[in-house]
């Protein structure tokens, strides 16, 4: 892609920064992911360790091991764009100190590519990986050999322990890596945009997404250190006290957001203050509807475990029923953050919602909606992270025979890593939604780039009228592309974007099943034929169950990481302008509603299994507990493989555009 991106700048259809850029942006995110995980692995074992002193020692330090991830993906993310910006400041030159701005900001976008390959690859792939053990280790350890959870003696433990590494640390680490990038920068490309008439704003209106993630590090760091419980609590109370830290940091970067923007000298500063807001409430409120729906704490999760008594059948259909309805609430969440963001930029301005002017101020502010959401990034990825670090502990206590009373301890924080990494995902959604919105705005302004670029100076409309490029607003960008309901390119877009969704989930779904049913087998085979296994006086091969996840990730990944590349470069070749804004449109609209439904259904299931195992409705071993180990065990790729990259593609179809633009505004078939 480098070199393609290299060539492109060659024949002058690029940016020459774009290749190196590229490269920085997926460096850094894989970075992040490495760190993380380093982290996580040393961290599961002093976690076990610390929970025999008490349930509060364990929970801080995998907390505050959580905290690690956290705060370097927002640490580098900020690194990087930094660095970009002084680079590219010294080495862009224009006379026009607006136009260099606009230069400047929609060239630092193009990097968000780097790290949305990177998240592609760490998610798309950590999924495979972790879901092919998975399935394995439950399927024939726990339901035909009816050994317990993480048990040494199933060959597929280690696979699957490694697995929640790569996947829910690493891979989440980098999904939300490339929507931190992806909301400053775009919000720093539309604030150039918007404020091309307002040179003394301009450069504020850049920073001001930079400045609010910043002071949103350091207040993450003060609500990291709120986290503490006490002993025996349950799994509410151990929720309440990792909502008490993100809350307070969410209040503080509210109250700053206002002094921030009005020391930066905006008009507007209490409503784009309530923009940020706006965001950071859908963030919270997003969390605490996923909670709601895939917690054992209320209804929905306990009406499956209570289907569970008839059979899988009723289980998988209740968790699906259960993972639709539960799409209201980010939905319509999402919805509300769009609007007031949007209407609290122009001032209320109803009456011209979409006039030239309040259109591109209106789209700044849902940007730094997006901004506002990912503020608290330092610790609601430490919530996130604390999940897989939390449940490997629970592994090392019952492969090493620590005393019933730690596994105990580690099964509720595990219990509870189970329900942060539900919320977590669900705010990776609706993250990737506001973002996605965000780039799908910014595209334009990248179209404008590629036109200067080459030569094309002046927009001539059908009835005569001409507009400088330099000078034209996001409506006559509109306009000129004819990008309207109307156009059958729009529509056709459309259509193919809500088709990628679904067809990317499909491929994913069949690349977990092909991969695990190797690993059934192998684990199969070894339970056959390697004697002593399940007596304890043998130890069986985990290496190759490794190799098996390995193996087959890294075949499995390619076609739909390929597709989900390819797809907005020929749509942008054939369709043109309009028709990649419609395919934007498409995959944003469908593929945030179908990740929000299988990252719940299959939270929902997980949780309906781990109510039952505290000793519910017949406890481990029961009718019902196989029947929600089955459910699990078809949730395991929803929750954690299709739905989570759901969130990539929507991105990644962005920024493949935004990177394609030069292309796609020099030629098209139609």
């Amino acid at each position: 892609l480098a070199l393609l991106f290299a060539v492109m700048a060659f024949f002058g259809l690029q940016n020459s920064w774009v290749p190196f850029a590229f490269l920085t942006g997926g460096f850094f995110s894989g970075l992040a992911g490495f760190f993380g995980m380093k982290t996580a692995t040393y961290a599961s074992a002093r976690t076990a360790n610390a929970v025999r002193r008490s349930l509060n020692s364990g929970l801080q330090i995998a907390f505050r091991s959580g905290a690690v991830m956290g705060l370097v993906v927002v640490g580098l993310a900020l690194l990087d764009i930094s660095a970009w910006y002084l680079i590219l400041d010294h080495f862009v030159e224009d006379a026009d100190a607006g136009h260099k701005l606009i230069m400047i900001t929609t060239t630092m976008l193009t990097f968000g590519m780097g790290a949305s390959t990177q998240a592609l690859f760490a998610r798309v792939g950590g999924g495979i990986y972790t879901k092919a053990a998975d399935v394995g280790a439950d399927l024939v350890g726990k339901v035909e050999a009816s050994i317990p959870e993480d048990d040494p003696r199933n060959p597929a433990t280690i696979a699957d322990n490694v697995g929640d590494n790569v996947g829910d640390v690493a891979g989440m680490g980098a999904d939300l890596y490339e929507s931190y990038c992806g909301s400053i920068l775009s919000t720093a490309a539309l604030g150039a945009s918007a404020f091309i008439m307002v040179p003394s704003m301009q450069k504020n209106a850049v920073f001001a997404p930079m400045i609010i993630a910043a002071i949103g590090v350091f207040l993450s760091i003060l609500g990291i250190f709120l986290v503490r419980t006490k002993e025996n609590a349950s799994v509410k109370e151990l929720m309440a006290s990792l909502n008490r830290g993100v809350n307070v940091s969410a209040v503080l970067i509210a109250g700053s957001t206002f002094a921030i923007l009005y020391l930066l000298g905006f008009s507007n500063w209490v409503g784009l203050s309530f923009s940020v807001i706006a965001g950071l409430l859908a963030g919270i409120v997003i969390g605490q509807g996923t909670e709601y729906f895939t917690s054992p704490s209320y209804k929905p999760t306990r009406g499956i475990a209570n289907s569970a008594q008839t059979g899988p059948a009723t289980v998988i259909i209740s968790g699906m029923g259960t993972g639709f309805v539960s799409t209201v609430v980010p939905v319509v969440t999402i919805v509300l953050a769009i609007v007031i963001s949007y209407l609290s930029a122009i001032r209320f301005d109803v009456q011209n919602m979409v006039s030239a002017g309040n259109l591109s101020m209106g789209l700044y502010g849902i940007a730094i909606a997006a901004v506002g959401m990912l503020s608290t990034l330092g610790i609601t990825l430490a919530t996130d992270a604390y999940g897989p670090i939390a449940d490997n502990a629970g592994g090392n206590a019952e492969m090493s025979g620590l005393e019933p009373e730690v596994r105990k301890r580690t099964d509720a924080l595990d219990a509870l890593g189970n329900t942060t990494a539900a919320t977590g995902k669900g705010f990776a959604i609706g993250s990737a939604a506001l973002t996605g919105l965000a780039l799908l705005a910014s595209y334009m302004e990248e179209i404008r780039i590629g036109m200067l670029r080459l030569g094309n100076d002046v927009l001539e409309f059908a009835n005569g009228d001409t507009v400088e490029v330099a000078k034209a607003s996001f409506v006559d960008f509109m306009n000129y592309y004819q990008v309207t309901l109307m156009n059958p390119k729009v529509l056709s877009g459309i259509f193919l974007g809500s088709m990628m969704a679904f067809l990317f989930c499909g491929l994913t779904m069949n690349a977990v099943g092909r991969a695990a049913q190797k690993m059934v087998e192998e684990v199969r085979r070894q339970f056959r034929e390697i004697k002593g296994i399940m007596t304890g006086e043998t130890t069986p091969d985990y290496a190759r169950c490794v190799e098996i996840s390995t193996k087959g990730a890294q075949r499995e990944m390619l076609l739909p990481s390929l597709l989900a590349i390819i797809i907005p470069i020929l749509t942008g070749l054939i369709f043109g302008v309009s028709g990649v804004m419609g395919l934007l449109a498409g995959g944003l609209g469908a593929g945030f509603v179908l990740a929000v439904f299988m990252a719940n259904s299959g939270g929902a299931w997980d949780n309906a299994k781990k109510y039952i195992e505290e000793g519910h409705l017949g406890g481990k071993g029961s009718v019902a507990h196989k029947a929600t180990v089955v459910g699990d065990t078809v949730g395991d790729p929803f929750k954690d493989t299709s739905g989570p990259s759901l969130n990539i593609l929507i991105k990644l179809m962005s920024m493949v555009a935004i990177v394609m633009a030069g292309l796609t505004a020099a030629w098209s078939l139609l």
